[in-house]
């Protein structure tokens, strides 16, 4: 047995409406709201995010050590090649690979360490 009330059914429909209408109304306000809020970035912060962004992503690599084999008993640019021509000064490679053979960084290579000073980072 089932008792069928009409005046229920419409009220139920009135709740409905109005709970619809309410949401909708609180929607709009919050969007509004958050229009007016709403905060573009100017000119200054536009640059000083990126350049944040490049010290903390071109730095550590500025900092990175070269050469994986560095300061390790099978470094093969430890291994120096010489030569001496009549009474000149003796030639070697040494030189030349020492600092990746230290475990030098870019920051820290003769020609490039120099030009890194000009990259964002520490």
């Amino acid at each position: 047995m089932s008792f069928r009330i009409p005046a229920g059914r419409a009220l139920l429909r009135t709740a409905v409406a109005l709970s619809t209408a309410a949401g909708a109304l609180a929607a709009s306000a919050g969007a509004a709201s958050a229009r007016s809020e709403l905060h573009l970035p100017g000119g200054g912060d536009v640059v000083s995010g990126t350049l944040q962004g490049l010290d903390s992503s071109v730095g550590p690599v500025k900092r990175l050590q070269l050469y994986p084999l560095a300061k390790t008993t099978v470094d093969p640019l430890t291994n120096t090649v010489g030569t001496q021509i009549a009474d000149f000064k003796p030639i070697t490679t040494r030189p030349l690979t020492r600092p990746l053979s230290d475990g030098d960084s870019l920051s820290e290579l003769p020609l490039v360490g120099p030009l890194t000073k000009i990259l964002p980072g520490g």
